[in-house]
């Protein structure tokens, strides 16, 4: 009897070690891994603000007709007549380009019959001065668009203010780096790795201005940027 009671006592105490290693929190595990390697990896976020100096609209033409012959010629001619005036409006070829062209039947209150066939064309053009926009919306309106969508506003030195973002995301990571060696009573040294998250992605700007005639509010506009530093730690 009395071995039986040590067997029992024994499956107990592995039972126990079993939990034990099931309820261990998955970050110390993951903080002991960091500390063996010597590395420490933290993430810094950064950001540069920009202001707007060119917009971009879609410009489209909604044309019905009883074939899909007819619609669509209806709707290339828009079309055309759109990009002449978009062009007279001083937007270089290059800036603008074909988005979208689509036709559907268009069917009688019963569903069961086509009556005839709708066509749309949609445009882009970008406006290299963001004054110019007002003008750039009324001569495609008067060719013929009867849709308009935007502005997008951009800046044209988003590049610039990216990697000033990147720069802020780094010194932000340093500081955690430091906050989190300091705290472990650790030294923090070089870095040994770095990997930056996605690419510029401005925010919309602020209270664009969206009306036909009035000026385009260019507000301001927010590139962030993500790093995942790993420094060296003893």
């Amino acid at each position: 009897m009395k071995l039986a009671r040590i067997a029992v006592f024994a499956a107990a105490g592995l039972a126990v070690a079993a939990f034990a290693g099931v309820f261990q929190p998955a970050g110390a595990r993951g903080q002991a891994a960091d500390a063996a390697s010597g590395v420490i990896t933290v993430v810094g976020t950064g950001s540069a603000t920009v202001v707007p100096d060119r917009a971009s609209f879609a410009f489209g033409t909604v044309n019905q007709a009883r074939t899909a012959a007819a619609a669509l010629a209806a709707s290339s001619q828009a079309a055309n007549r759109i990009v002449d005036a978009l062009r007279k409006a001083g937007v270089a070829k290059a800036d603008i380009q074909t988005s979208e062209i689509s036709l559907s039947p268009r069917m009688n209150d019963n569903g069961d019959a086509i009556v005839g066939y709708t066509a749309s064309n949609t445009v882009t053009a970008i406006a290299r001065k963001l004054a110019d926009a007002g003008d750039l919306i009324d001569a495609a309106v008067a060719a013929g668009a009867n849709q308009v969508y935007g502005p997008n506003l951009l800046a044209s030195d988003q590049d610039a203010a990216y990697r000033s973002a990147l720069k802020a995301a780094v010194a932000h990571a340093r500081v955690n780096a430091e906050a989190l060696a300091t705290a472990s009573g650790l030294a923090l040294g070089k870095i040994t790795a770095i990997a930056e998250s996605g690419g510029p992605m401005p925010l919309p700007a602020a209270d664009a201005g969206r009306t036909m005639a009035a000026p385009i509010e260019p507000g301001t506009q927010k590139i962030d940027a993500t790093v995942s530093v790993t420094f060296a730690f003893s």
